[in-house]
């Protein structure tokens, strides 16, 4: 399916000129109203056209908010983040950057007369300041070796930022005589994780003071400690938080190196205290996950998100506060049968707002601390990524499977909606979306399944469209209304499909025992949840139940995988992305032990793990009969590429029509615009050769 986009003043690969640090390039404000469709249908063009916001910050007086954007220039093969302002009422949100280099992280100084944000406009990313017009840039920081993040004290006095800090020895520090030998010498575990090797440093908190120019007298406060902070390899700055008074930090780590690091998942809270210098694990006992502490504004109380298990990354995320005086901690989510994420006080210290799914919608909810009630704010089929309280408002940022994601104001006790930004609304307007749609289907042990189902945009009920059966990753992650923008439910309708999206037994927000119920049940009641789904809905006159599709990616790879020798010629075809293929292999390539003990038990050579391991996908491939298509990354350290090439290779072998698609350079995911566009060309091809007989 082709479709041309039509730039009014640009090409496709959005132009950015570069700056002085003194002055702006305009003239583009915001390259998507530029942009005019040939067609109605989403395209993989289309999809990579759009503007992608993150990063709402309130200005101190509560007039104005800022957010970034990304957009992607496909001919670069690249994306650069912009910075966006306007009134926090509603308005037009103002480019105030327009620059090559691109703006990142960008927050509030609390006196609220200038933005931080990081650059790499002077050759390393570094901290950099600009008045809230976006004029006079300068540069704050000179780190060597630049700087990954930073935040300001309340006080304005001090900024504390991290960086690396290489504590390893490489070959080349071993032996300086060799300095063309390439290897690596290992003696314990975690030499790589998700995407990379080890690079010998670490992530490290560092506190400098700052005197509105520069930064100096910069203090170590984990000098010689062998841990990252925030923690690999999804951490950010929500993780690292200044106290009110900014005489303390509150951190997460992980303080754990090699083997011990690879089987755990206890995270602790740490307290530096600038004065004394010293450091306080105040989470000490508390044995999973613990992350992302936040001061209360009175400064007598401080709230995490915690986890209760040690070894399961997938647990209930609940709330804890502690009180800073008594050290008294508290569950405030011992009732409340859901995960919290994004925690964050009301100004005065009474509420906690914080976003929870909940029957595959994540909505914003507020905890009372004195009567610990939790209220439900918003309501919809929508997804919250984030909320922000100020005064008597809030602002959050919301997708959904149609939108991605804008900005809005929220009524904190109607939970009445008001979209404030329209990055996006000129592609929307030339867009026919297809429904989507909520099933509930009966599962085979009785339970009721929530499962999605959307619909091709122009949907003619009298005509047959195959269906794809879309198999959820992680295995813990919710098919709630998310957008992605690999894995878009709108685009794959676009190519006239319909899709079924189940929420199977292993997702969250239908409570902690459905969430549970997967962990050492791979190829169990889930896969039958999935057989439920695809059965319930291809029974409907509309579906083609001769031309069905199975596709999913990582936990929905092994997915893929495993019903390829299951299905009973339910399908067609599949399509697996980056999937558990070989449980055996799998249990040694991957890096965090934690999660393949806890999932599927232990290790293989562990006889009591026996029916586990005999679920494996690839004892199975001699019931293999249907078109096959593998895709993965070469650096997918959490499930190896060689997982997706046996599994290609078991299919060529039996004369089994397949098709491997290999990405040298991505990870778990596929990040790159073009690569991105490949994929989703390479993936419809694929399904339209066999489940499109008359095309």
């Amino acid at each position: 399916m082709k479709n041309l986009l039509i730039i009014s003043g640009l090409v496709i690969s959005l132009s950015f000129f570069s700056c002085t640090n003194s002055e702006k390039v305009a003239e583009i404000n915001n390259p998507v109203d530029n942009i005019e469709l040939s067609s109605d249908i989403m395209t993989p063009e289309v999809l990579w056209s759009f503007g992608r916001v993150s990063g709402v910050e309130i200005s101190p007086d509560h007039k104005t908010m800022l957010f970034g954007v990304s957009f992607y220039d496909v001919e670069k093969n690249r994306g650069n983040r912009e910075v966006f302002t306007m009134p926090v009422k509603g308005g037009e949100a103002v480019n105030i950057t327009n620059t090559e280099s691109g703006e990142y992280s960008a927050i509030w100084r609390p006196d609220g007369k200038k933005i931080g944000f990081l650059s790499t406009e002077s050759g390393e990313l570094q901290m950099w300041e600009m008045n809230p017009d976006g004029t006079d840039r300068t540069q704050i920081s000179n780190v060597e070796g630049g700087l990954n993040g930073f935040k300001y004290s309340p006080d304005q006095s001090k900024v504390l930022y991290i960086k690396d800090v290489k504590l390893d020895q490489s070959v080349h520090d071993k032996y300086p005589d060799l300095p063309k030998a390439e290897a690596r010498i290992e003696t314990d575990l975690m030499y790589r994780h998700w995407d990379e090797w080890h690079d010998y440093t670490y992530s490290h908190v560092f506190i400098a003071d700052y005197d509105e120019t520069s930064l100096s007298n910069s203090i170590d406060i984990m000098e010689g400690e062998r841990y990252d902070t925030p923690m690999e390899p999804f951490g950010g700055m929500e993780q690292i938080n200044w106290s009110p008074d900014s005489k303390e930090v509150a951190y997460t780590c992980k303080k754990m190196v090699g083997k011990e690091y690879s089987l755990s998942t206890n995270s602790a809270i740490y307290i530096y205290n600038l004065d004394t210098k010293e450091t306080k694990n105040i989470t000490k006992g508390m044995m999973g996950y613990d992350v992302s502490p936040v001061y209360s504004p009175d400064g007598k109380m401080i709230a995490w998100e915690s986890m209760e298990r040690d070894g399961y990354e997938s647990d209930q995320n609940r709330l804890f506060i502690m009180n800073i005086e008594t050290g008294e901690k508290k569950d405030y989510t011992a009732n409340f049968d859901q995960d919290v994420h994004g925690l964050v006080w009301t100004e005065d210290s009474k509420s906690v707002y914080f976003t929870s799914d909940y029957h595959a919608r994540f909505q914003i909810y507020r905890l009372d601390v004195e009567t610990e009630e939790i209220k439900q704010i918003t309501h919809g089929d929508h997804n919250y990524r984030s909320v922000h309280p100020f005064g008597d408002q809030l602002i959050g940022s919301k997708q959904s499977m149609t939108y991605p994601t804008e900005v809005f104001a929220i009524n904190p006790e109607t939970g009445e909606e008001t979209q404030l930004s329209f990055i996006n609304k000129n592609l929307h307007d030339q867009l026919t979306y297809g429904k989507v749609e909520e099933r509930w289907v009966k599962t085979t042990d009785n339970k009721d399944m929530l499962v999605w189902v959307i619909y091709p945009p122009n949907f003619d009920p009298e005509k047959k469209y195959p269906a794809l059966l879309y198999c959820q990753g992680g295995p813990h992650g919710s098919v709630s209304q998310f957008y992605s923008y690999r894995w878009n439910f709108q685009m794959m309708a676009a190519n006239d499909y319909i899709i079924v999206a189940p929420n199977r037994r292993g997702l969250p927000s239908f409570g902690k025992e459905w969430n549970d119920q997967i962990s050492g049940d791979y190829g169990g009641q889930n896969m039958k949840d999935y057989f439920s789904a695809i059965d319930a809905v291809s029974k409907e006159p509309y579906v083609d139940e001769n031309n069905l599709g199975a596709v999913g990616a990582s936990y929905g790879g092994f997915s893929v995988f495993w019903i390829a020798g299951h299905h009973d010629g339910r399908f067609d075809a599949f399509i697996a992305h980056d999937g558990i293929f070989n449980f055996e292999a799998m249990y040694l390539e991957t890096e965090e032990m934690f999660f393949v003990n806890w999932d599927i038990g232990g290790p293989y050579w562990d006889k009591s793990n026996k029916e586990t391991y005999d679920n494996s996908p690839h004892k199975f491939v001699d019931r293999w009969d249907t078109p096959i298509m593998v895709i993965h990354g070469e650096k997918d350290y959490r499930i190896a590429y060689t997982q997706g090439m046996s599994a290609f290779n078991a299919a060529q072998l039996q004369g089994i029509p397949s098709k491997y698609l290999h990405f040298p350079y991505e990870n778990h995911w596929v990040l790159s615009p073009q690569n991105g566009i490949l994929w989703q060309r390479e993936f419809f091809s694929w399904l339209d050769q066999w489940l499109k007989d008359d095309e």
